[in-house]
């Protein structure tokens, strides 16, 4: 890193910060400051999106995982697609109309206010537990790439990030997340182009011997679910994205700050049509790092270990002064973006979903405070998480991301059961919900190498990518079971409390 490199990284920094300056002025109510008054327009949504669902995990564990092996973690990513092509016009609509500004109310609607409250805090464990890795993650990078301090590198992204999210609401961040977006893009190609024209024989011969060593494979078509096989990852993936589009705050929420149902669905299909040209561009960045060293015999360093640190090195030692700062940037963005939603997604469930509950006396000035104020506490809780990670021998975090898995799964479960049963009550949700979360912990104790609990015939069979999955089919079939079995609960008196009565009242509306 140079003089050059320093001053864009420093000018990107002060530029999201005046973004939150920017947009301060207009954070005066809870509808400004968590859905930006409904009015953005959709080509921002959809850079939004991208954005959110661009990581800086992305940055590292696509190219470490197409260098080591092929494309085979670019097979959920297809789901996306197909989960939004079923769902998009059916579900975008009815958000819009059956919520305020938390996805969760609709399950409270639903099921009542303990599944609202389990809705609400099984997404806010979710996401909080990643925040913490995604700090640490893009700062042990740059540390690898500059030599910059770990906990200064921490400390630094938390503070912007925090300030920005915190004064801006959720119009800073969508805002942000447009120039974070573009940044990411440019960072990319800049990478992938010195990846392509660097080895002897430029793009020519990257592909050729990627190809030759059948580096460009999705992966097996075996039905063998104790493996990472195309089947294992296409149902981890339409689960992992109908749990995204269905029951997940960071998306839904996108939805409800375009203009129009029109407008959101736009948005949301520009953002994934963003998205997995990212991702491939990733996997192409790590296949062309294989294919790089191969040809050009040069050897790696003996601290290289893992596949994950072999990109990042390469940047470090091969990419000229003024480029390192644009893609260091770009790392830096993909953090940000991510972190600043889940910051705003966390405070807007707090308020709506708990908040007000405990407080049902409250005004829009006191909610627009706790959202605030949740923000820091949240803000501040990630990079003391992220800290953690960074000194302590992982065995304590290790137990908070098993906590957190286990009590955060089932969601798109609970939405299938909400959605498309008439039958289904609170207390047979009750049920579903308990059952998910027992299956969840055997399944994450038993499951996977390194197991907490050995039952031998009886642990966990497959491979650790279908716990989700399995998690939501538990809630959702235990869920009808139980329902059926307790009796079955009359629909709350909310007109659009499932898809049936939903596009019935539409069809009514269009016919009058």
């Amino acid at each position: 890193m140079h003089a050059v490199d320093y001053a864009i990284v420093l000018l990107y920094m002060v530029g999201m910060a005046w973004i939150g300056l920017r947009f301060s002025r207009k954070q005066t109510t809870t509808e400004a400051y968590f859905v930006a008054g409904r009015a953005i327009p959709s080509w921002a949504v959809g850079m939004s999106i991208m954005a959110t669902m661009v990581s800086s995990v992305t940055f590292i564990a696509y190219p470490g995982s197409s260098y080591a092996g092929d494309w085979s973690l670019l097979v959920p990513g297809f789901l996306l697609l197909i989960v939004l092509a079923i769902a998009g016009k059916v579900i975008i609509p009815f958000y819009r109309e059956a919520v305020g500004m938390s996805v969760y109310e609709y399950f409270g609607k639903r099921f009542g206010t303990p599944v609202r409250m389990y809705g609400s805090i099984a997404f806010s464990l979710g996401h909080f537990g990643k925040m913490g890795f995604v700090y640490y993650l893009v700062a042990l990078t740059a540390n690898s790439m500059t030599g910059w301090n770990l906990d200064a590198i921490i400390i630094a992204i938390g503070i912007i990030t925090v300030c920005y999210t915190l004064i801006g609401g959720i119009e800073a961040v969508i805002w942000t997340e447009v120039v974070q977006g573009i940044v990411k893009w440019i960072g990319t190609l800049i990478a992938l182009g010195y990846l392509l024209f660097l080895p002897p024989g430029g793009p020519g011969a990257v592909f050729s011997v990627a190809n030759a060593h059948n580096k460009f494979s999705l992966g097996s078509m075996d039905w063998d679910f104790s493996k990472k096989t195309i089947p294992v990852l296409v149902l981890y993936g339409f689960f992992w994205y109908l749990q995204r589009y269905c029951a997940d705050q960071t998306l839904v929420q996108r939805y409800l700050v375009a203009k129009s149902d029109k407008k959101a669905l736009k948005g949301v299909a520009m953002g994934a049509l963003l998205t997995l040209p990212v991702w491939a561009l990733f996997m192409l960045v790590g296949t062309s790092t294989w294919a790089f060293y191969r040809l050009t015999g040069e050897g790696l360093p003996a601290y290289i270990t893992k596949a994950d640190q072999i990109f990042p090195h390469f940047l470090s030692t091969h990419i000229p002064m003024g480029m390192a700062g644009l893609f260091m940037a770009s790392l830096l963005a993909a953090a940000m973006s991510t972190l600043a939603s889940d910051l705003n997604c966390i405070a807007l469930v707090g308020v709506e979903d708990i908040y007000r509950h405990v407080r049902p006396q409250c005004d829009d000035q006191q909610r627009l405070r706790m959202g605030k104020i949740l923000v820091a506490v949240f803000g501040v809780l990630g990079v003391t998480m992220a800290e953690i990670l960074a000194h302590a021998n992982g065995s304590a975090l290790s137990m908070w991301f098993t906590v957190s898995a286990v009590l955060s799964g089932g969601l798109a479960g609970l939405f299938l059961l909400a959605f498309f049963s008439r039958r289904a009550n609170a207390r047979g949700v009750y049920v579903g919900i308990a059952a998910c979360i027992a299956f969840t912990l055997w399944a994450t104790a038993t499951g996977g190498k390194d197991k907490f609990l050995d039952l031998g015939a009886f642990n966990y069979p497959w491979d650790d990518l279908t716990i989700g999955a399995v998690a939501h089919v538990v809630l959702w079939i235990i869920g009808y079971a139980a329902s059926w079995l307790l009796g079955s609960g009359a629909e709350s008196e909310f007109g659009s409390v499932t898809v049936w009565r939903w596009l019935k009242s539409r069809e009514q509306q269009q016919s009058a």
